[in-house]
C-alpha cells in the first residue's frame, strides 16, 4: 500500500475529522474511545498499527495471559509492551498490504482495546478453576463434593467479600457451578 492508500482507508474507517497526518507516513485516528496510531518505516517498506490497551501496571498480574493470548487468540495482531503500556501490534510489509488485510487488523486492534483486560482475566479464572478442578480430582472429590467446599468456604468468609449479600454469593455460587460443570469432564 502506497501512503495515499492508507490515508484513503483510514478515512473510509474513521472519517476525515478523526484522522490526523502527524508526519509524512504517520497518521493519528481520535476517537472518543480510543487513539489509534498508523505509522510508515522511514523506507516506506513497512507498516505499523498501534494501539494502547492498559498501563502495565493494571495488567502486571495478567502477563502470562497475555502472552498466550499472543500464541492462542490475537490472530494477525499481538501484544506489546512498550514505555510502561501494553500495546496491540500490528505489523506487515507495506508492498503486499491490502486495504481489506489493514481494516481487519485495525478491527482486531479495536477489539483488544475494548476487552481491555476482561480476556485476560477470564483466561486467568479458568486456568484457575482448571486447577481446582485437577486438585479436586487427585483428593477423588467429586464434582458435587467441590462444590459443597466452595459453598463452605463462601459460608465461612474464606472466599467471597465480607459485606457480600446473599442474593450476590448465590450469583457468585451459581458462576461457580457453571463453569465447574463446563469444565469438569474436560480435566
Amino acid at each position: 500500500m502506497k501512503p495515499e492508500e492508507i490515508a484513503t482507508t483510514l478515512t473510509d474507517l474513521f472519517g476525515a475529522e478523526a484522522v490526523n497526518a502527524i508526519a509524512p507516513g504517520s497518521w493519528q485516528i481520535d476517537t472518543p474511545n480510543f487513539r489509534l496510531l498508523v505509522l510508515l518505516s522511514e523506507e516506506d517498506n513497512w507498516v505499523r498499527v498501534l494501539l494502547p490497551i492498559v498501563p502495565v501496571a493494571e495488567a502486571q498480574p495478567f502477563l502470562e495471559q497475555f502472552l498466550e493470548a499472543n500464541f492462542d487468540d490475537t490472530q494477525e495482531v499481538r501484544y506489546a509492551l512498550y514505555e510502561g503500556v501494553i500495546w496491540g501490534v500490528y505489523q506487515h510489509h507495506s508492498g503486499t498490504l491490502v486495504s481489506a488485510d489493514l481494516a481487519q487488523a485495525i478491527a482486531r486492534l479495536i477489539s483488544l482495546n475494548q476487552a481491555g483486560l476482561d480476556d485476560v482475566f477470564n483466561r486467568m479464572i479458568e486456568t484457575r478453576i482448571r486447577q481446582i478442578i485437577q486438585a479436586a480430582k487427585q483428593q477423588g472429590q467429586s464434582l458435587q463434593t467441590t462444590m459443597q467446599t466452595l459453598e463452605r468456604f463462601y459460608t465461612e468468609g474464606l472466599l467471597g467479600e465480607m459485606e457480600q449479600t446473599q442474593e450476590a454469593q448465590e450469583q457468585v455460587l451459581a458462576a461457580w457451578r457453571r463453569q465447574l460443570e463446563r469444565l469438569w469432564d474436560e480435566i
